[in-house]
């Protein structure tokens, strides 16, 4: 028969504590060492003033009767006291954190930067993006696998409010203006990092650089720790498993959200930035391989086949402790129907979608601007623009991105076009369900 531990605990207490009585009602002790009480009835205050008035409750009684109901009366007492706080004896109880911590995972030119406007919107985050491009600015020379620990080091400490990590890659008289993209962040954009606007207010990042930017660095730390939640979007991780030591981590309570795009449309849109990322492509390929006719390719299967292994390792033979922690999430998806996967990485995140914020995705995927400039957030037609590549990039190029990035393709639910005809007819949808991919 199956006896639990802790009723066994109970038990074993209980008989301490009867014995403990029961030298008391002798009129002779034997020793100061043997009359201790167990060590878990010390830390327990309640435990030690029950067991003080039983003490002098026997001493009182004469009679042999009596003791003996004051002793059931005590073992009746710890079963329901110990079975409602169990004695810990000294192993200390693992909580879970009380902030809940979010990872956009994805790569340049992927829609990463609305998708990070999403979470810093809510009034429940705090928002950083890209906060390793310090990482990668101080330590240029390296490459991006060489780099992966100091950027998840630098993540897990954003996670945790403390931004002095930050000093070894920016300067001692560094300002809360001088964070990558700070003025992208929500949080930084209000109280208590600038009180010039209201926590929920929708905040522009334009806005929010012209008045905003003069507040101490030390209040980023303090803002952090205001909120419930703490979103991070970066694009320098290409490996799952490098962020295995933060799923364990009991201090952290994260969550990942996995973002790909058509590596066609990406493509296209790196063509249009190529001098933003010289450097970041520099450290994923090396300087050689970024070079010549090829340059842009090798980059592409690099950021390919990376999502192909953070896929697998994140939805095939998960470990125990990434499950209902990795969501993948498709851009196409999103500006297809903005609310609906708003809503479902809202519920991923344990967050509330709030009217306000429903009216503000629905307007900033509705509007009428085609989102040229890089990290630009503003009001377009996000459908339109996802699939503005299929009018300009040339056939020749899709073909060959299409050779590098195939299995990622494949995997992801990107179909695959065998002529400019299939290029140009809009009405070919070119997006089935990753889920029944081979």
């Amino acid at each position: 028969m199956f006896f639990p531990r802790a009723l066994f605990a109970v038990v074993v207490t209980a008989s301490l504590v009867v014995l403990q009585l029961s030298k008391t009602l002798s009129p002779q002790r034997d020793s100061e060492e043997s009359d201790a009480p167990h060590p878990c009835l010390l830390r327990d205050p309640v435990m030690l003033n029950f067991l003080c008035l039983c003490r002098s409750l026997a001493t009182m009684m004469k009679s042999r009767r009596v003791q003996v109901l004051l002793i059931l009366a005590v073992l009746t007492f710890l079963l329901i006291h110990f079975h409602s706080q169990p004695c810990s004896n000294n192993v200390p109880t693992e909580r879970k954190p009380s902030s809940v911590h979010i990872l956009i995972l994805s790569s340049w030119r992927s829609g990463s930067s609305f998708t990070g406007q999403i979470f810093s919107q809510h009034p429940s985050v705090f928002y950083l993006m890209e906060p390793a491009w310090h990482v990668w600015v101080k330590m240029y020379q390296n490459s991006a696998k060489v780099l992966h620990m100091a950027v998840r080091d630098l993540v897990r400490s954003v996670f945790l409010c403390d931004m002095s990590v930050f000093d070894a890659y920016m300067s001692s008289q560094k300002k809360k203006s001088d964070l990558f993209q700070w003025e992208t962040s929500r949080a930084l954009c209000s109280p208590p990092a600038c009180d010039l606007f209201s926590r929920s207010d929708i905040i522009a990042a334009g806005n929010c650089r012209t008045i905003c930017a003069k507040s101490p660095f030390s209040k980023v730390e303090e803002a952090c720790k205001t909120y419930s939640h703490v979103a991070i979007k970066e694009v320098r991780f290409f490996d799952l498993k490098v962020l295995y030591p933060l799923l364990t981590d009991p201090s952290l309570n994260l969550k990942i959200i996995h973002l790909v795009r058509d590596p066609r449309a990406v493509f296209r849109s790196r063509e249009n930035t190529v001098a933003d990322l010289k450097r970041d492509s520099n450290i994923v390929v090396g300087s050689e391989r970024t070079k010549g006719e090829m340059g842009p390719y090798n980059t592409m299967q690099v950021i390919c086949k990376s999502h192909v292994e953070i896929y697998k390792a994140g939805s095939r033979a998960v470990p125990s402790f990434l499950k209902d922690r990795y969501l993948l999430v498709r851009y196409e998806d999103i500006v297809r129907d903005p609310l609906a996967r708003t809503a479902q990485m809202y519920r991923f995140a344990e967050l509330h979608f709030t009217p306000e914020l429903q009216k503000w995705v629905h307007n900033i995927t509705h509007g009428k601007g085609q989102g040229a400039q890089a990290f630009d957030i503003s009001s377009r037609d996000a459908l339109k623009v996802s699939q503005a590549w299929r009018k300009t990039l040339p056939f020749q190029k899709i073909e060959k991105v299409q050779r590098v990035c195939k299995d990622a393709m494949d995997l992801l639910g990107y179909q695959l076009i065998q002529s400019e005809e299939e290029q140009k007819n809009m009405s070919l949808d070119l997006l089935f369900d990753h889920n029944s991919s081979k």
